[in-house]
């Protein structure tokens, strides 16, 4: 069936909801009714031949006093849905009068099964009802969905002579026009688009970063997909599609299995109905969703894990409700949220107001550990994954993690304005827990932000998309892992940090420098003694003699009494300052992979404080227990590049220029006084 046809049908669908909708609902409501009566007309024209099977199974089940019927029914209709009224659209057709047609559409839409009633909930089809039969549209709409002039059934409509006059459409071909009616209803309302639709060109690049780079060692056999925040399934079916493709290149055969979890409750309709209509029950019943079913305060598939995983999450949206479900900020037990790693518990508890790296971290928690291939993840994120969260926060923590375990392999940078709501930079991250060799303990950076292809027309704030070429440009970078312009290759200890408090003493005017003070006087000399930078020290402990001294941490020698003692000072608050301290600082960080030993991180620490502090005060010092390891990706920093400076020469032609033109101007004001 060429595409054609399927816009034909999709123009005559989209129609509809002008000439049947249009004084009773708003345009941006349209779709609360034609995007449920697409699939219940589809489903309904699927059934029509197993209809008397169904209702006969039904009767002999009911009789024989059968509470659990779905699979026997299912069976009966050969498919993986059923309705077991009396009634199918064609029935209703006819129905002269308001009240009956009601009644019947009612019964006919009870009488569905369990996964399509989940479908007709979540779209809150049975609220549109009375609205439409007061009206007196529903007998029109239906009339419509069942026009002689498209065929939205599988089976081809036949002439008197046996000859075909309308194709069937398979379930791809039906599963396009409901995607194509979705996508036109987005980009109508264009303001909520973005969040439950990713833009297709970011969702094939996405599938062709997990698979092309492991398509050579896909073998023959089942994967499972997943997406933690699917939408309306788009990221998966792509996937679904792309793998199914690079295996059968290779003379492969796979079977995909589809799993996801959406809380937007008409975005999970679209989802569910549109798996059913492509004919994969089984899919459907694998997405979980509705309001209750948020993925981070309840996991749909907790324990399980998957081969593929790809996401674009809500970024900046809170999930307050979500993390007091789970016992607030003490009480969170969630192993996805709370690991052990080098042997201490990290929190990954990001802060309230955005979720987005939380549902990176559901993904990780869901890898396969035992398989040849792993799992292979893409999400997508605006850049304050990069970088919000300080040194021991969730969000620094989370990418502690997942580099300290080696399992980042490259973040690209995608164009702006790519997505239909938000003009903002977006990254993809990718990531595996089976790096090949020549990637092991690196990160690649890509660039990816000029290779785009303009809009002709914007769609919301969407300008530019990628086109093939873009695409397959952004993959091979990735695969080649050389370093360009546009592709920078770190150590993975480029990214850590020691964060580390520096302090110095609190110096008062009149103390007496050879004595140690107690909290209490310290506090009462605070509120009444003078700071100066030439006043002495405060003590605040001297240590038995025979300590070491250690200036750097704190330990200093001093005079007391005639004798050299070891004392420490008060730190003054106000002088405190912290500093970050890059892990590259221990030049066995720069080797691919390297993790900093406590050895590392204290000479590290001492050469930076000696090079770039003590020359400006020399009586600072050091917490050793006050250190904190962060992580960061400054994206930005590694891909900045200054403008070139005019040269003088230019600037001064330029300066010239405009005085001649001044002059020039200046010559026709005066010439056209003296003239009049």
């Amino acid at each position: 069936m060429e595409n054609g046809q399927l816009t034909w049908i999709t123009n005559f669908i989209w129609g509809i909801a002008d000439d049947v909708l249009r004084d009773l609902y708003v345009r941006g409501k349209y779709r609360d009714v034609i995007l449920p009566m697409t699939v219940i007309r589809r489903l309904d024209a699927v059934l029509e031949p197993t209809k008397q099977a169904v209702l006969d199974m039904k009767a002999s089940l009911d009789k024989a006093g059968i509470v659990h019927q779905d699979a026997a029914l299912r069976q009966a209709a050969g498919q993986a849905f059923y309705n077991t009224s009396p009634f199918t659209l064609r029935d209703l057709k006819a129905r002269a009068s308001r009240q009956q047609l009601e009644a019947d559409f009612r019964a006919y839409l009870d009488g569905f099964s369990p996964n399509v009633q989940e479908i007709i909930d979540n779209f809150e089809f049975r609220n549109q009802i009375p609205r439409l039969a007061k009206a007196d549209a529903l007998g029109t709409l239906i009339e419509k969905f069942l026009d002689p002039s498209i065929n939205l059934s599988p089976y081809p409509v036949l002439n008197s002579d046996g000859t075909i006059r309308l194709p069937g459409l398979d379930n791809h071909a039906i599963g396009t026009i409901f995607e194509e009616l979705v996508r036109r209803f987005n980009e109508e309302n264009n303001e909520e688009a973005g969040e439950h639709w990713t833009p297709r060109d970011a969702v094939r690049l996405m599938a062709r970063l997990i698979f092309e780079p492991v398509a050579d060692q896909i073998e023959s056999g089942t994967y499972l997909l997943y997406d933690g925040a699917c939408g309306t399934g788009g990221m998966l079916t792509v996937a679904q599609e792309t793998l199914v493709q690079l295996a059968k290149e290779r003379g492969k055969e796979v079977s995909v299995h589809l799993f996801g979890q959406e809380i937007n409750a008409e975005t999970y309709a679209i989802c569910k109905a549109d798996l059913l209509l492509k004919g994969e029950g089984d899919a459907a019943d694998n997405i979980v969703g509705g309001p209750e079913h948020s993925t981070l305060s309840n996991d749909a598939f907790p324990g399980r894990t998957f081969d593929f995983m790809l996401s674009n999450p809500p970024y900046g949206k809170s999930w307050k409700s979500d993390l007091e479900r789970m016992g607030g900020k003490a009480g969170i037990k969630d192993p996805r949220f709370v690991v052990q790693h080098r042997g201490e518990e990290l929190s990954l508890i990001t802060r309230t107001s955005d979720g987005q790296m939380l549902f990176l971290v559901n993904m990780l928690s869901k890898m396969k550990h035992d398989t040849p291939l792993g799992s292979r993840i893409a999400e997508v994120h605006n850049g304050s994954s990069l970088f919000t969260g300080d040194a021991g926060q969730g969000e620094s923590n989370i990418r502690r993690w997942i580099i300290e375990n080696d399992w980042l392999e490259a973040i690209v940078a995608l164009p702006l304005n790519m997505f239909y709501n938000t003009g903002i930079a977006t990254y993809i991250w990718v990531l595996t827990n089976r790096k090949p060799e020549h990637r092991k303990g690196r990160v690649q950076l890509i660039d990816a932000t000029q290779w785009y292809k303009p809009l002709r027309k914007n769609l919301g704030k969407k300008n530019c998309e990628l086109s093939e070429e873009d695409i397959r440009r952004i993959v091979d970078t990735f695969l080649k892992f050389e370093e360009t312009e546009q592709s920078k290759i770190f150590p993975n200890a480029a990214f850590g940090y020691w964060k580390v408090t520096v302090e110095r003493p609190l110096r008062l005017k009149g103390i007496d420098p050879e004595r140690a003070y107690t909290p209490k006087e310290i506090k009462a000399l605070r509120e009444t003694a003078e700071r100066a930078d030439d006043a002495p020290p405060v003590i605040k402990k001297i240590h038995k003699s025979g300590t070491a001294p250690d200036p750097l941490r704190g330990l200093f020698e001093a005079t007391i009494h005639g004798k050299l003692r070891v004392v420490e000072y008060e730190p003054d608050t106000e002088l405190r300052d912290s500093e970050q301290i890059p892990f590259l600082e221990c030049p066995a960080c720069r080797q691919p992979g390297y993790l900093p030993s406590l050895e590392d991180q204290r000479t590290a620490i001492e050469a930076f404080l000696r090079r770039e502090v003590l020359p400006y005060a020399p009586d600072a010092w050091y917490d050793p227990a006050s250190v904190k390891v962060g992580y960061e990706i400054n994206f930005n920093r590694y891909f900045y590049k200054p403008k070139a400076l005019r040269t003088l020469e230019e600037i001064r032609a330029d300066l010239l220029a405009v005085e001649k033109e001044a002059e020039g101007l200046l010559e026709e004001i005066l010439g056209g006084i003296t003239n009049d």
